[in-house]
């Protein structure tokens, strides 16, 4: 390994610790000495990472700072290349132009050798089955997931059917030929998935729900584990 892939595999050791963790235990888990381990810690603190500690007390890594992304793998480089494409074969236009633009801003920083990895590379996505088409944009679902707000659906089901429904979105799942948004149903309470290209309105709410995303996210996946064991038994 090189010194460059030690450093980048320390501070995401670190960023799965939020509590202080001896350096004694961050050497064993990275397989290095106690003097190379203060060695790379100095070296990522002269880089501009926030780690706070001392031999004897611990080490923590303060939110916020990440390394140039020079320290990719080549397979690392061909995970992001291959999931952009994913995104921009089977996502809407936003997140489309969102991948080909992150990939765009991480090769102009790559070095030259990175560099050509990923203009190389040759994982490639089979195009599928078009989606059916959405009536609401999926950019208002995403921002009312990310800032946790209700959601008031109009909602067609397969026999087409209306109903409107009061949400809590939570998550968005992609299939081979549709999306899901993932919420708690208030009124069935219970969870619920709703097929994007069957929301014939959505408009969100100024309040945000009473619950967190990552809380409902949780839940959901212990009722889900539950009905699959059940189903097994």
């Amino acid at each position: 390994m090189s010194r460059s892939e030690r450093l980048f595999d320390l501070l995401n050791a670190l960023r799965r610790h939020r509590r202080p963790v001896s350096g004694r235990a961050l050497a064993d888990e990275m397989g290095v000495s106690l003097r190379t381990l203060y060695r790379d810690i100095a070296s990522l603190q002269a880089q501009g990472a926030t780690i706070e500690g001392e031999p004897g007390v611990g080490y923590v890594l303060r939110p916020g700072f990440m390394l140039p992304p020079l320290m990719f793998t080549p397979e690392e480089i061909e995970a992001l290349v291959l999931g952009s494409r994913w995104v921009a074969e089977r996502a809407d236009g936003r997140l489309k132009e969102a991948a080909l633009s992150a990939v765009a801003r991480i090769g102009a920083v790559l070095p030259p050798d990175l560099k050509d990895e990923m203009d190389s590379s040759s994982l490639y996505v089979v195009p599928g089955a078009p989606f059916p088409t959405d009536t609401v944009d999926p950019a208002l679902l995403r921002k009312a997931i990310r800032t946790e707000r209700r959601l008031t659906l109009c909602y067609r089901d397969e026999a087409g059917a209306a109903s409107e429904r009061v949400v809590w979105p939570f998550a968005l799942a992609f299939f081979d030929r549709v999306r899901l948004l993932l919420a708690w149903c208030e009124l069935r309470q219970d969870f619920r998935s709703f097929r994007t290209d069957r929301i014939v309105e959505a408009q969100v709410g100024q309040d945000r729900y009473p619950a967190r995303r990552q809380a409902l996210m949780k839940t959901y996946h212990e009722d889900l584990e539950k009905r699959r064991a059940a189903e097994r038994c």
